[in-house]
């Protein structure tokens, strides 16, 4: 006879915002996860992704979420201050925890959530599903196999235009989201440009704020060295206006560039460009994904497996510590306030 199947996972996404609503949608989509409970502080913002998934439940107290003992994981999807308070809460619990990056407003949020689930033996993942886009595994597929040759240098750009009073929402209060578009979309970069190119050791560049009537960044700039000298020069902007993602990943032998995300960034490609033997214009070939963004669910599924292998998460909390101490090197080189 063959092995039962496994139970799945009963999950609680706490936070039913914008990007919680994706979290629970992602889960109704998995077979060996089950949304049991959405969480939020308004009621009718959690019975909204709750009719995401047949027979979920609503609740406004994370406490008594993350006390139950039908839930087995939690998603962890508020407002950037509450993540890691919440997210220590859980692990202390012996919940096993996904949590949306940046994971907390500083590092030390980070460390300390890395004792308590280290003391429990819970997994935590940082929610960073850039990774999980098919562009980008795309482009992990073409570095891994050799084709770009030994990696040289990444050139990232990413950006939005905001919106009308971006300037007055919880992003633009430093005790609320930990920074601006840095610690906002600026980690997304981090993030992809140490997934390819390793620890970064050297850290340089300025945060400023150019446009928006606020007290933190609009504008961020980058320059970060690996050991062996490789480069990432990395801009991320709440002033550009036309939504914008660009990840250019050099090598010796060509180059690969992924461009858009989908939606309002545009379709997102993969552009390899191949070096011949004779230099001169290299060989392109190009790969579109014009289908809908899977990558809430793959991330999903991904620590759905960590949880299932007793594996540790990658992207987790070691990187996602690295990630913010980054954040807070360029911030205290800008004279922004860090936590």
């Amino acid at each position: 006879m063959a092995p039962a199947a496994a139970a799945p996972l009963n999950f609680a996404v706490i936070g039913c915002g914008l990007i919680g609503k994706r979290r629970a949608a992602a889960l109704a989509r998995l077979p060996d996860a089950r949304l049991v409970l959405a969480c939020d502080l308004d009621p009718a913002r959690a019975a909204e992704a709750a009719a995401l998934a047949p027979g979920c439940g609503v609740a406004t107290d994370f406490q008594k979420v993350i006390a139950g003992a039908d839930v087995d994981a939690v998603i962890v999807s508020t407002l950037n201050a509450s993540l890691a308070p919440i997210a220590i809460a859980a692990a202390k619990a012996g919940k096993h925890a996904l949590v949306e990056k940046p994971g907390a407003i500083g590092s030390s949020g980070l460390r300390a959530l890395l004792a308590a689930a280290s003391a429990r033996k819970v997994q935590v993942r940082i929610g960073y599903n850039h990774r999980f886009h098919p562009g980008l595994l795309k482009a992990r597929a073409v570095v891994d196999s050799g084709a770009l040759g030994p990696l040289l240098f990444i050139r990232g750009r990413y950006g939005h235009g905001g919106r009308k009073g971006y300037d007055r929402e919880w992003r633009a209060d430093p005790k609320l989201s930990g920074g601006g578009e840095l610690i906002d979309q600026g980690v997304h970069l981090i993030d992809l440009a140490s997934w390819f190119l390793g620890d970064f050791v050297s850290v340089d560049g300025h945060a400023a704020t150019y446009f928006w009537d606020m007290k933190v960044d609009d504008n961020a700039f980058l320059s970060l060295r690996t050991a062996g000298g490789q480069t990432a020069w990395l801009h991320v902007s709440c002033t550009e206006w036309k939504n914008l993602f660009s990840l250019e990943i050099y090598g010796r032998d060509g180059k690969i560039s992924v461009d858009g995300l989908g939606g309002s960034y545009g379709t997102e490609r993969l552009t390899h460009y191949r070096m011949l033997p004779q230099m001169g214009p290299p060989e392109m070939t190009t790969w579109e994904f014009p289908s809908s963004d899977d990558s809430w669910a793959a991330e999903t599924a991904a620590f759905v497996e960590d949880v299932r292998l007793a594996r540790t998460p990658s992207p987790g909390l070691q990187e996602g510590i690295r990630t913010l101490e980054i954040v807070e090197s360029i911030y205290k080189k800008s004279g922004f306030p860090t936590s």
